[in-house]
């Protein structure tokens, strides 16, 4: 699974699948269908499908890695809240909004009252949030969501890590589509700045 993960990270897609398949078959057979770590092992495999727009194989996966941590672990523990904010996010990947905004309002409720208001858990699912809300054109709610995720962003990871620059960037957006051309600029050069650095101290990614 670790070497699939790196794999994928790379951009190796072809030789991380196989292995992903193979963490998955081994955790179904040491420990059955229905175990948190099958789950697991799910979610990689479909965030793997996901990154390459197969979302006709991701969904499936997506769906069984929700249903088993629901069963083991309860509707508000924060692994359901993580498999909610990865449908979500494939959802949204596809233009299927309204379906993404449900689920990712269920995970925002599950990771605030599990880890409080501002844990980077909360950010992240803050940050898909907003994007639905800026495609939707609902601009004033996806800035302050927006806002709300980079601060948190800011202040709990590291300046130069690569979400941070993706929360840049996202925001940007939402300052070209509301005809704020300068402080989009800043935001994206800030985000390159962060892309750059990070591409020069990890040079295999």
């Amino acid at each position: 699974n670790n070497l699939a993960s790196l794999y994928h990270a790379q951009g190796q897609y072809a030789e991380a699948e196989p292995l992903h398949k193979r963490s998955l078959a081994i955790w179904e057979k040491a420990l059955g269908p229905d175990h948190p770590h099958v789950a697991a092992s799910l979610n990689n495999l479909a965030g793997l499908y996901r990154t390459q727009s197969k979302y006709a194989k991701a969904e499936p996966l997506y769906k069984r890695s929700l249903t088993i941590v629901e069963k083991a672990l309860g509707p508000d523990h924060p692994h359901v809240a993580a498999s909610l904010n990865n449908l979500a996010g494939l959802h949204r990947d596809q233009g299927e909004l309204s379906e993404a905004d449900s689920l990712y309002k269920r995970a925002l409720s599950i990771s605030e009252k599990a880890f409080g208001a501002d844990h980077p858990n909360v950010g992240a699912v803050l940050n898909g949030l907003a994007v639905v809300y800026r495609e939707q054109e609902k601009y004033s709610d996806a800035e302050f969501l927006f806002k709300r995720a980079l601060t948190i962003a800011e202040k709990f990871l590291d300046p130069e890590h690569p979400n941070l620059a993706k929360s840049l960037e996202d925001y940007a957006l939402l300052m070209r589509k509301t005809n704020r051309e300068a402080e989009a600029a800043r935001l994206e050069a800030r985000a390159k700045a962060i892309r750059a650095k990070h591409a020069q101290e990890n040079p295999t990614k």
